[in-house]
């Protein structure tokens, strides 16, 4: 099994069995501690909450600019993600679009490959949306949110 060790900038650790052929563009498990914070699905909404882009690899553009937003507003960045999800209305379509898909992902979220799962859906909540993402990040140990209002809920 091969596995990084975490430093101070990240909490995570990629775990990838030895004799696995490697993977790429993901990691087979990852691992961490710190402060988990759980992104629900972000769709390709602008500022006002609308679906204005058309096409899936400007709505996963849009959508990875939202799970970026969401992040840095818990106080993480993308190379604290341990986990992110797709879901797709088209698997077959994702697969063509792979290549420029993987070039708008490193543009927005860098050169870290969490653990991912891609499900194929019949439907997302927005009729326009023909992408979500959630995600799960481990922000390192005392980093507190950059958000004023956020701590414990009741």
């Amino acid at each position: 099994m091969t596995t990084v060790s975490p430093n101070a900038a990240t909490p995570l650790r990629r775990i990838d069995p030895s004799k696995w052929p490697s993977p790429h563009g993901y990691s087979h498990a990852v691992a961490g501690t710190g402060t988990f914070v759980f992104l629900g699905s972000q769709i390709a909404t602008d500022n006002a909450g609308r679906v204005t882009t058309i096409g899936l690899v400007p709505q996963a553009r849009q959508a990875l600019r939202n799970v970026r937003t969401v992040l840095a507003e818990a106080g993480g960045a993308p190379e604290h993600i341990a986990q992110m999800t797709w879901y797709v209305l088209d698997i077959d379509h994702y697969r063509t679009r792979l290549p420029e898909i993987g070039v708008v992902y490193r543009e927005i979220m860098g050169s870290h490959d969490p653990a991912m799962a891609l499900v194929e859906v019949s439907g997302l909540v927005d009729p326009a949306a023909i992408v979500a993402i959630s995600a799960t990040a481990i922000l390192p140990g005392g980093n507190p949110s950059s958000h004023p209002d956020s701590g414990p809920v009741p």
